[in-house]
């Protein structure tokens, strides 16, 4: 094996990423090296590529970023147990410490200690990345390779879905970027009864729908309160998943929520937002903050979604080559199509 490798690599907060050679990660003895073939572009992403002010904050420089992904494993540590030369993998994209109360409890997605693969160590913008063995998930051989790229965003779907029950429940869905399309499939996949979903981009809305959504709104022009009278519903929504990070979302979903309600917060704000708490309050409200996917009991549900129906494939829109990865990031940042894939098989 060469000892060199194709890397997006970002150098300054000066906008964009380099394509060049660089070496090969390093392989220590609990480690496992992957030949990527698929990344998916995250918004972190572009933040990223963009240099703005949560990147100049959150990351060092230089930096390979990229977390979403799909490969094949060229080469195991010589402590590795559970993963094989072969195997098609994906990679949980929080490295955590282990030793921490919530690690030591079984809750790895709390560890304080969280380090972000793409984020704060090298990530899979390149032909190969490394990553613990703890980190791996082994696919089955015959998944859809593009499927088993987007499993860390779908993650972050199945995470939010399942923090209340939501059998037979109506749900609103803000946001409908490829998170917020996903979990129109899952939640009808679980057994939502009505699923509502807004966006302010139409291309996404008329995405939704294809995707199964009973209406996919523009707040700007309609209200959740009008959506609740076309559908004939009489007292409020019951499950509400935030995944948008706008201002007007929450305020405008505790509005419609009926008593005994439940919130799961996906979105990340860049603004502050007024909330009444007195409604909160008196309608009995539960607000739940997600981040990331719980290690790795959401992985178990995913792949057993998948395994039983669910099928995310629609909301990938755009698989390009590498070698084109400045349109590829294009496409991504006018938030207009679902998800889109780099092909790291074709510099």
């Amino acid at each position: 094996m060469t000892s060199q490798m194709k890397a997006l690599v970002k150098h300054n907060f000066d906008n964009g990423f380099q394509l060049q050679d660089v070496p090969l990660p390093p392989v220590s003895e609990t480690d496992v090296r992957i030949r990527v073939l698929r990344t998916g572009i995250c918004g972190t992403d572009l933040h990223i590529e963009s240099g703005d002010a949560w990147a100049q904050k959150s990351i060092q420089l230089p930096l390979i970023p990229g977390h979403e992904f799909a490969g094949e494993v060229v080469e195991v540590g010589s402590d590795v147990s559970t993963v094989n030369v072969g195997d098609i993998v994906s990679g949980e994209g929080h490295t955590v410490c282990g030793l921490c109360r919530n690690c030591r409890a079984g809750r790895r997605h709390l560890c304080k200690n969280t380090e972000g693969i793409g984020v704060n160590r090298n990530g899979a913008f390149a032909e190969f990345v490394t990553i613990p063995e703890s980190n791996v998930w082994r696919h089955s051989k015959d998944i859809d390779i593009n499927l088993a790229a987007i499993f860390d965003p779908l993650g972050n779907a199945v995470h939010t879905a399942l923090t209340f029950p939501i059998v037979g429940e109506d749900v609103v869905i803000t946001g409908a970027g490829p998170i917020g399309l996903m979990a129109i499939k899952i939640a009808r996949h679980i057994g939502a009864r009505y699923i509502v979903i807004t966006d302010v981009k139409e291309s996404r809305l008329e995405l939704a729908r294809r995707m199964g959504a009973d209406l996919a709104i523009n707040p700007q022009t309609e209200s959740l309160h009008s959506a609740q009278v076309t559908l004939g519903m009489k007292e409020g929504f019951d499950i509400a998943w935030e995944m948008s990070g706008h201002h007007s979302a929450l305020p405008e979903i505790i509005d419609n929520m009926g008593h005994g309600g439940r919130i799961a917060l996906l979105g990340l704000p860049t603004t502050s937002i007024d909330i009444d708490w007195n409604k909160v309050v008196t309608h009995m409200l539960t607000i739940k903050g997600i981040y990331g996917r719980e290690m790795f009991e959401t992985w178990y549900a995913m792949t057993a979604m998948v395994k039983t129906g669910l099928d995310v494939s629609d909301v990938i829109s755009e698989v390009i080559p590498a070698r084109e990865w400045q349109r590829a990031f294009d496409i991504a940042r006018q938030a207009t199509s679902g998800k889109i894939i780099i092909d790291w098989t074709d510099l």
